[in-house]
C-alpha cells in the first residue's frame, strides 16, 4: 500500500506536499518522493528510503521549488525496498513525466515485454509503477503531433486503462503542462479531488485519502470516480472525464477495516464510522456464538481497532480499556518487511497494564488476523500480565488469500487461516477463545449509507477477484517472488551491492 498527492496551486507547494505526505505515513513507510516543477527552475525532485521527516531536510526543501508537484510514500509490495524504487518515477519522453502510483498491476510481466520489445522503452527496475509511467508516456507519445491537450490526455489514459490490469490510483506530472490523476476502472484503490481559494484563484488537490486534503485546508469535492481521468493545467484549468472502460465499483474493503485512517472519508463513506458499524456487528456475532461469556473486560489492541472495540464493550455490556500502551515510534508491523522483524517489534510496540489484565477474563479486539505474528504475541503478553482468560475477536472475517491489488498478502503459505478452522487458528496463536466477523456482516459494515457502491473487493477473505484476470498460475507465481524469504533475499543483495542498477 501506498499514498499519493498532487497539487496545483498559486503559491509554492514544497511545504504542503511534505505536510500531506506526513498525513498518510500510515500508508507507506519505506520510502518517500516529492517532485515540483517551476517555469524559472524546471523539474526538482528529491526521493529516498526512509520516513517522510528523515527523507526531507532542509536543503531538500528549499530546492524544491514550484507551484505543482507529485508527492509518494511507499512499502514494497512490487519489486523491493532500494532506494532506486522510490517514487515519483520520471521518463524524460514525451515532455518530462514523473507519476507517482498505489496499487498494483496483475499483468506487469506482460506489460514490461511488451514495452521492451514493441514500445522500445527501457525499464530501470522491477516495479509495476515505472511499467505504469511507460505505458502513460508511450500512449501520449503515438497520440499528440504538437501542442498537447487535456483531451489528449483522456485519450492516452483510456488506452492505458485498455492495457493495465489491476488496482491504481496515479498522480503524475507532466512538466510545462500540469497535473494528471486517475484511478483503475474497477475503482480498487482510493483518490479523493479537493479545492479550495487561494489569492483569487482556486487551488485544486488530489491525495489518496481526504485526510491530507483536511490538513491543508482544502475542501473535499468528491472522489475520483472509477476510471475517470483528472487533468488539472498549470494555470489551475480543471478537466476531467469519465471513462467508457468503468466497471462496476468495488472499492478495497480492507481499506476501512486497517489501511485508512479514521478521521478519512473513502468513496463517501466514513471510515470511523464504518468501523462503529464494525464493532456493532462484532458484538452481535460474540453474543449469537458466545451467549453465555464471562468477559470481564474488552480491551483494544491499539490503535485501528479501539473504534470497534468500543462498541464491542458497549454491546456487550461490559467495560472498555486501554491495556497496552503504545510505542508510537515503531511502525505498523503488518508492513514491516519480514516476519522476523514484524515478531521482534510487537514487544518495542506494546507494552501491557498489568492491572487491567490481572484475573481477569480479557477480550482481546482487533482490526484483523492476518499472519498471525502480532495476535500470538500479545496473547502472550496478555497471559504474562495476569489474564485468567484470553479471548480474541477480529473485526474482520479470516485473511485466507492473498491480496493482489496493492496490499502485502502475497503469500498464502503465510496467512495464518489459510487452509486452516478457526478452532485451528485458536491454538496456533493460543487463545481461549477465537470470533471472527463474518463477511456479509462486514460488508453491511461498510456499505451502509451509500447506496451507489453494492459491492467491494473482498478477495482476501473470499478469493474473488473482481477484475476476473487473476490466474492460479499468477498466484503461485506471486508467492514465490513476495514471501518472506523472497523478499529477504532482494535486502541482501541490496545490502551487498549485488542487485545495483546501473543507470
Amino acid at each position: 500500500m501506498c499514498g499519493v498527492v498532487g497539487i496545483v496551486s498559486s503559491e509554492p507547494v514544497n511545504q504542503a506536499l511534505y505536510n500531506a505526505l506526513t498525513v498518510l505515513q500510515h500508508r507507506g513507510q519505506d520510502a518517500a518522493g516529492i517532485v515540483t516543477w517551476s517555469d524559472e527552475n524546471g523539474l526538482k525532485q528529491r526521493k529516498s528510503n526512509g520516513l517522510v521527516r528523515d527523507v526531507f531536510r532542509s536543503r531538500h526543501m528549499l530546492r524544491l521549488t514550484g507551484n505543482v508537484g507529485i508527492g509518494h510514500v511507499r512499502y514494497p509490495t512490487a519489486g523491493g525496498s532500494k532506494s532506486s524504487e522510490a517514487q515519483p518515477f520520471y521518463v524524460n519522453s514525451p515532455y518530462g513525466i514523473c507519476l507517482a502510483h498505489n496499487g498494483n498491476l496483475t499483468n506487469h510481466d506482460e506489460l514490461a515485454e511488451l514495452l521492451i520489445r514493441e514500445d522500445r522503452r527501457h525499464l530501470n527496475t522491477n516495479s509495476d509503477s515505472e511499467v505504469l509511467l511507460n505505458v502513460l508516456a508511450h500512449e501520449l507519445q503515438v497520440r499528440v503531433n504538437g501542442h498537447l491537450t487535456p483531451q489528449n490526455v483522456f485519450d492516452a489514459v483510456e488506452a492505458l486503462h485498455k492495457r493495465c490490469k489491476g488496482g491504481y490510483a496515479v498522480v503524475a506530472l507532466i512538466v510545462g503542462f500540469g497535473l494528471v490523476a486517475f484511478r483503475d476502472p474497477n475503482g480498487i484503490r482510493p483518490l479523493v479531488l479537493g479545492d479550495r481559494e487561494h489569492r483569487g484563484q482556486k487551488d485544486y488537490m488530489v491525495a489518496s485519502e481526504s485526510v491530507a486534503l483536511d490538513v491543508l485546508q482544502f475542501s473535499r469535492m468528491r472522489d475520483v470516480n472509477p476510471g475517470e481521468c483528472v487533468v488539472i493545467e498549470n494555470n489551475g484549468s480543471l478537466h476531467c472525464k469519465d471513462s467508457p472502460s468503468r466497471k462496476m465499483h468495488t472499492p478495497c474493503i480492507f481499506e476501512y477495516v486497517y489501511f485508512a485512517r479514521p478521521d478519512s472519508i473513502i468513496d463517501n463513506l466514513s471510515v470511523y464510522k464504518t468501523r462503529l458499524r464494525m464493532g456493532e456487528e462484532l458484538a452481535g456475532k460474540i453474543v449469537r456464538s458466545f451467549p453465555d461469556h464471562d468477559i470481564d473486560v474488552v480491551i483494544p489492541i491499539p490503535d485501528t481497532s479501539c473504534t470497534s472495540a468500543l462498541q464491542v464493550a458497549y454491546h456487550l455490556g461490559v467495560k472498555y480499556r486501554e491495556g497496552f500502551i503504545k510505542n508510537r515510534y515503531i511502525g505498523r508491523t503488518f508492513i514491516m518487511p519480514g516476519q522476523e522483524e514484524r515478531r521482534k517489534s510487537v514487544r518495542r510496540k506494546l507494552n501491557a497494564i498489568d492491572l487491567e489484565f490481572r484475573n481477569k477474563n480479557v477480550l482481546l479486539v482487533d482490526d484483523s488476523i492476518v499472519r498471525g505474528t502480532t495476535s500470538k504475541q500479545i496473547i502472550k503478553l496478555a497471559r504474562e500480565a495476569g489474564a485468567r482468560k484470553v479471548y480474541f475477536a477480529s473485526a474482520a472475517p479470516p485473511v485466507r488469500y492473498p491480496n493482489v491489488y496493492g496490499i502485502d498478502m502475497p503469500a498464502a503459505a503465510e496467512l495464518i487461516a489459510n487452509g486452516r478452522s478457526d478452532e485451528e487458528i485458536q491454538e496456533i496463536i493460543g487463545a481461549d477463545r477465537l470470533i471472527y466477523q463474518d463477511l456479509h456482516g462486514l460488508i453491511r459494515s461498510v456499505r451502509h449509507g451509500n447506496s451507489d457502491i453494492t459491492d467491494f473487493d473482498t478477495s482476501c477473505f473470499s478469493g474473488e477477484y473482481v477484475t476476473g484476470d487473476v490466474t492460479d498460475e499468477y498466484l503461485h507465481e506471486l508467492e514465490l517472488r513476495r514471501n518472506d524469504a523472497a523478499k529477504q533475499k532482494r535486502k541482501t543483495d541490496v545490502d551487498t551491492g549485488s542487485n545495483v542498477v546501473a543507470l
